[in-house]
């Protein structure tokens, strides 16, 4: 962008400030029996929009421009209240909520609000966040008939158009979610974060996400696609937020307990408390899990505990405070090449090779409104973890196992970070503009060391450098890593119904690796030939602007038409210049990714019946990172990761989801919805300095990406059926199809699944069940490059799941 262009675009964000003055509607929504405040109250008009909710003593603000309204209160559980109202100057209206006669099941709840409201979906402003003009998707996880316990990520996100998902465990331990040619190891590419604060290991230098929240802890899970670099960092995936539940705003002591069996001898148990007690909310549960897995050697058990406190100071000011702690030990059943999955894709030729997580996340964050006009938001958050990996990984991963010493990599993770945000409102030109400014600061001191471990079969995970001194991949390095970044959005609203939403981000980043590797060299018959110890201490520094603009317009309440252009960036992982691997080599001169993301849709819901968005993208990258085969020196051919080229990804994504209900104008005592969410993708490298590269297909960009399902239901009795179908992909730049003796590379062939799930509630009691991959497909999903392979992950055959929850 020219520097004039810049400037210009910088003069439209940093307007000062300009106040006006509309009509302040506020009050107090409290329940009609007890006399008490209710919290999380919706207030929404005649058209849908959200216009506030209630804070945890059950006030509300909100101002408007208009001189009569339609209100409607809305509160699970509660009758929803409409309510007429005049606006000629300040205006205070309290209202009372009547808890409702009779215990509505899911179908007659959702029924409800459907009755009053257009689907969920982010607005353009909420809290202090701007959402105009991006390609946002938010999943009601309440709503969900899946597999909440295992975190079954092809069901959960079935609804989020174009996902590329690994799905190599049936516990759903980790997250491992991509698109639109991003590799979905470990969600990378996205920025993840919990109630809007970081949750991933390095957020630059390591972004991979160990631990992702419970979905049986879920409210929402928000996705912002590229767009989102702008105001949550540099990642070309955009946003993943996952939104705990709130705390029961009118008991003091609520209990949820869930217990889950299924196949493989897998127990979950999920255990919530929650509860408000005059200023003071709190929210908290325990979740535990313990299986055999689906193959040999790949048992696993983990525990999660989580809790949220919330201090409501007045009506203007809340702090809350977050801690989040996992671990769990998962054994790996290693990968397999193509002829061995081919002849069984259960089986395991690994019984050695073990995985471990400590994960403690914690987050302060303190909210304040210094009027109606003004909102400030100040998070303080840490992570202090460590992963540790053993086993044997040879580059032939049919070799038997030599029972010698194991490979042992153990990595360190300590950072925090604070981010602020302050948004306001005002008039310019007669029209509302909201601007958004913030600031963010991350530090992050990890470490990562390598070399020999045991050579027994459990998980021991102390190295035996002593016993073993001339053991070839040793390696340890220091990772000190900063970044301070300075952001900023402005929505002016040339219209009621037409806004433009320029953004920038001003980043500065600082990574660092400072320590050594070994150099050693062992004859044919074992003996050394050389070790010696090479120090390597290295600093990038970089500086640089990012820049996005994103336009929406409404020419009715059915529908919206929007898009967005914004630039990314995504720096060097040290995973990317320092492990050793048996599967590959790093290039030497590996850097930074560049390009951009652009969005062009249109979205809504049509008299409550279709709800759809259907749009068209591009992403383009400049260097963007992945594999080729190359010959060496010494007559070998292995794979190298490096910078492969210039590549652009095209396509259309589309969700359309019918309310049949609504349809065909069935008695509400039924519920029945069907959706179709499709992406068509192409890709193509338009450039490269690697021979035989320019005009290959992008990796991880199946051409077709098909999920549909339909959800049946009859007052408390829920079921759905979901169908998914994924075209075949490659896993490298030089599109091969044939694999190697790593199983590494080569093609993912096409797959399609079926899955089922029903669930029923009386009173306080539900049961959930299901049967996934009903027809017993063989498939899988990932050829992984180092743990839990490397080569081929295979996904999970035909398993089931019953789940007793009981809520007091």
């Amino acid at each position: 962008m020219k520097s004039k262009d810049f400037k210009i675009l910088l003069f439209f964000i940093l307007l000062p400030f300009l106040c006006y003055s509309q009509v302040i509607v506020f009050g107090k929504v409290y329940d009609k029996e007890f006399k008490k405040g209710l919290n999380q109250v919706e207030i929404y008009n005649e058209q849908g929009d959200l216009l506030a909710k209630t804070d945890s003593n059950g006030f509300y603000k909100f101002t408007s421009s208009k001189i009569k309204l339609n209100l409607i209160y809305f509160k699970y559980g509660f009758i929803p209240f409409k309510k007429n109202t005049l606006l000629n100057g300040l205006k205070s209206t309290d209202v009372a909520l009547e808890e409702s006669a009779e215990q509505l099941s899911e179908v007659q709840i959702l029924a409800s609000k459907q009755k009053l409201f257009s689907i969920k979906r982010l607005k353009d402003v909420e809290g202090t966040a701007i959402f105009a003009g991006k390609k946002t998707e938010v999943i009601l996880v309440d709503n969900l008939t899946a597999n909440l316990a295992t975190n079954n990520t092809r069901q959960i996100y079935s609804q989020i158009a174009g996902l590329n998902i690994y799905q190599n465990d049936d516990a759903g331990l980790q997250l491992n979610i991509g698109g639109r040619g991003l590799d979905p190891n470990r969600t990378s590419n996205f920025n993840t974060r919990q109630n809007n604060y970081d949750i991933s290991a390095d957020v630059l230098g390591y972004p991979e996400s160990y631990y992702s929240p419970p979905s049986e802890s879920l409210s929402e899970i928000q996705v912002i696609r590229g767009a989102a670099s702008l105001q949550y960092g540099t990642q070309f995936g955009g946003l993943v937020n996952f939104k705990t539940k709130s705390p029961n705003p009118i008991k003091p002591l609520e209990v949820v307990v869930r217990n889950t069996f299924g196949s493989n001898h897998l127990y979950t148990n999920f255990t919530s408390l929650s509860g408000t007690s005059n200023k003071l909310s709190y929210y908290a549960y325990v979740n535990y899990k313990k299986g055999n897995g689906f193959r040999p050697n790949s048992e696993f058990e983990s525990k999660n505990i989580f809790s949220h406190f919330e201090y409501a100071f007045s009506q203007k000011s809340n702090l809350s405070i977050e801690f989040t702690y996992l671990n769990y030990l998962a054994q790996q059943a290693g990968g397999l090449n193509d002829r061995m999955f081919n002849s069984d894709p259960n089986q395991s030729v690994r019984s050695r090779n073990w995985f471990k997580v400590n994960w403690l996340l914690y987050n302060a964050k303190f909210t304040h409104n210094f009027s109606e006009q003004t909102k400030f938001s100040f998070n303080f958050f840490g992570l202090n973890a460590s992963r540790d990996a053993i086993g044997f990984r040879t580059n032939r991963v049919d070799q038997i196992d030599s029972f010698e010493e194991r490979d042992l990599i153990k990595g360190k993770f300590r950072n925090f970070g604070f981010e602020s945000r302050i948004l306001h409102e005002y008039k310019f030109l007669g029209k509302k503009s909201k601007i958004l400014l913030g600031t963010k600061f991350y530090k992050a001191n990890n470490s990562n060391i390598q070399g020999p471990g045991s050579i027994g079969s459990g998980p021991d995970f102390s190295f035996k450098t002593e016993q073993h001194p001339d053991y070839q991949a040793q390696s340890a390095y220091d990772y000190p890593n900063l970044n301070t970044a300075l952001f900023g959005e402005q929505i002016f609203y040339l219209k009621e119904n037409l806004s433009v939403t320029p953004g920038f981000r001003i980043e500065y980043i600082k990574t660092a690796s400072d320590g050594y590797y070994k150099n050693i060299n062992l004859d044919a018959a074992g003996n050394l030939l050389l070790n010696e110890t090479i120090n390597s201490n290295e600093i990038r520094k970089r500086s640089f602007i990012l820049l996005g603009i994103g336009t929406s317009y409404k020419p009715s309440k059915y529908i919206e038409v929007y898009n967005n252009i914004s630039q990314n960036y995504r720096s060097v992982t040290f995973a990317d210049i320092s492990i050793v691997n048996p599967a590959f080599v790093i290039n030497p001169n590996i850097t930074d990714e560049k390009g951009y993301n652009l969005d062009i849709g249109v979205r809504g819901v049509f008299k409550k019946i279709v709800s759809y968005d259907l749009s068209g993208f591009m992403l383009y990258y400049n260097d963007r990172i992945g594999f080729v085969q190359k010959v060496f020196e010494d007559g070998n051919i292995k794979s190298e990761r490096g910078n492969v080229g210039n590549a652009v990804i095209y396509g259309l994504e589309s969700l359309v989801d019918f309310n049949l209900i609504r349809l065909f104008d069935i008695n509400l005592d039924y519920g029945a919805s069907f959706f179709v969410n499709t992406s068509l993708i192409d890709s193509q490298y338009k450039k490269s300095s690697i021979n035989g590269i320019t005009g290959k297909k992008v990796e991880f960009v199946p051409k077709i990406n098909l999920k549909s399902g339909i959800k049946f239901s009859y007052k408390d009795f829920t079921s759905s059926i979901q169908y998914t179908y994924m075209s075949e992909q490659f896993t490298d730049a030089t599109n091969s199809v044939k694999s190697n003796l790593s199983g590494v590379i080569g093609i993912i062939p096409s797959y399609d699944i079926l899955d089922v799930a029903f669930s029923y509630m009386y009173k306080n009691v539900k049961i959930e069940s299901g049967i996934n991959n009903l027809f017993d497909t063989s498939y899988f999903t990932r050829r992984a490059t180092g743990y839990p392979g490397p080569g081929i992950i295979p996904s999970p055959l035909r398993n089931w799941y019953v789940t007793l929850e009981f809520k007091f």
